[in-house]
C-alpha cells in the first residue's frame, strides 16, 4: 500500500470555463481511500456532453479551481477503504458521477460503484455507463414505452440514440429517428430505428406526419434543446410525452408551459444523476443494461477511440457534430 501511494498519476483538467483549449494536463498524487472509498485505475473513460457542458459554464461551475471533467469511466480496483464491502482489489468496476473521470487513476465512494460482469468489456462499460443507464430511464421511468408505440428520438447516430434504437426495436416499438446526414441515418437504421429524417435537408415535422399519416408519435426524446423543441411539440399526438434530456444545441428558452396545452402534452425533464442517487436503482438498472449486452440485444457502438492526453481533440469532434455512437478515452 505504502508503496502505491507514493506513485503519481495524472489528470485533464479546466483551470476555468471556456473552450476545448483550456483543458491541460496536470499531475495528481494516488492518496489512500478513506473508509468508503475505493481507489481505482482507469482503463477507460467516457465522453459525453455534459463534459462539454461543464468545461464552457453552460452548466454551473463547481467550487474548485481545476475541475477534473468526465462523467463515466470504468478500471480496475486499486485499493479499498477500511469500511468497504462487496469490492475488492482486482476486480473490474464502473461508474457514472458527475466530473472527475478524465485521470489515470481516481477514488470514488464504493456506494457508486457497480461490478464490471465477465461478458462486458471495460471500453463498453465505460461507453455506457452515463449513456446506457440514461437510455434504461428514458425508456421504463421517463415514459414507460410499450409494444405498438411509435416514437420519436432526435440525435439517433450518438451514443444513446444507438442504444435507445436497439432497445427500442426489442420492446416492439416503432422508432423514428433524427440525425444530420446520410452516414449517420443509415447508422440509425441499422441501429433498429424503423425510420430515419435527415435534419440537415429535410423537416423533421413534416416527414413525421407523413410517417405516422398526421396520427403524431406517442413520446418524443429530445436532447437537441433549442433547434428543436418546438418542432418536437407538434409530432405529439394528443395526450402526448416530450422528455427532454439534453441542450446540444442550446437552451430551449422560447418554450412557454401554455405551449403543453395545444394537445394535453406532458413534459419531462429528467436528470440521470438523480436516478443512480438510489443504489437499488443503480444496481437494477446496470444488471439489466449488463445483461443485454451481454445476450446481444444491445451492440456498443465506438465510434471513437482516444487516448486520455487527445481530450481537446475529442470534445472538438463532439462539438461539431463530427462522432457517431461512443467517445471512449484511453489512459
Amino acid at each position: 500500500m505504502s508503496q502505491l501511494m507514493k506513485q503519481k498519476g495524472y489528470a485533464m483538467v479546466a483551470p476555468r470555463p471556456g473552450d476545448a483549449s483550456v483543458i491541460q494536463k496536470v499531475g495528481i498524487e494516488l492518496n489512500k481511500p478513506e473508509p468508503r472509498q475505493v481507489l481505482i485505475r482507469h482503463t477507460a473513460i467516457g465522453v459525453n456532453f455534459i463534459d462539454v457542458y461543464f468545461r464552457s459554464g453552460l452548466y454551473p461551475w463547481p467550487d474548485e479551481n481545476n475541475l477534473i471533467l468526465g462523467s463515466e469511466g470504468a478500471g480496475v480496483v486499486e485499493a479499498v477503504g477500511a469500511e468497504v464491502s462487496g469490492f475488492s482489489v482486482g476486480e473490474r468496476v464502473a461508474y457514472t458521477i458527475p466530473n472527475g473521470a478524465y485521470a489515470s487513476h481516481r477514488i470514488v465512494n464504493a456506494e457508486h460503484l457497480v461490478k464490471i460482469p465477465d461478458e462486458v468489456s471495460d471500453i463498453d462499460a465505460a461507453a455506457v455507463m452515463l449513456k446506457g443507464l440514461t437510455t434504461y430511464y428514458l425508456l421504463h421511468d421517463s415514459y414507460s414505452v410499450s409494444q405498438g408505440e411509435t416514437i420519436l428520438f432526435h440525435a439517433a447516430a450518438g451514443g444513446v440514440g444507438t442504444l435507445a434504437g436497439q432497445w427500442l426495436k426489442s420492446k416492439g416499438v416503432t422508432a423514428i429517428g433524427t440525425a444530420g446526414g446520410a452516414k449517420k441515418c443509415e447508422l440509425a437504421i441499422s441501429s433498429g430505428f424503423a425510420s430515419s429524417i435527415d435534419y440537415s435537408s429535410e423537416d423533421f415535422v413534416t416527414r413525421v406526419k407523413e410517417l405516422t399519416i398526421d396520427r403524431g408519435v406517442d413520446a418524443v426524446f429530445d436532447s437537441i434543446g433549442k433547434d428543436t423543441i418546438m418542432g418536437s411539440l407538434e409530432c405529439l399526438k394528443n395526450f402526448g410525452t416530450l422528455v427532454n434530456f439534453g441542450q446540444s444545441s442550446g437552451m430551449a428558452d422560447q418554450f412557454k408551459i401554455s405551449d403543453l396545452a395545444k394537445g394535453s402534452f406532458t413534459l419531462c425533464r429528467p436528470v440521470l444523476f438523480h436516478y443512480t442517487a438510489n443504489r437499488a436503482w443503480l444496481e437494477n438498472a446496470s444488471e439489466l443494461l449488463f445483461a443485454r449486452i451481454a445476450d446481444g440485444t444491445l451492440n456498443v457502438n465506438i465510434g471513437a477511440q482516444w487516448s486520455l492526453s487527445e481530450i481537446q481533440s475529442a470534445h472538438k469532434a463532439l462539438e461539431n457534430r463530427a462522432t457517431t455512437g461512443s467517445t471512449v478515452l484511453i489512459p
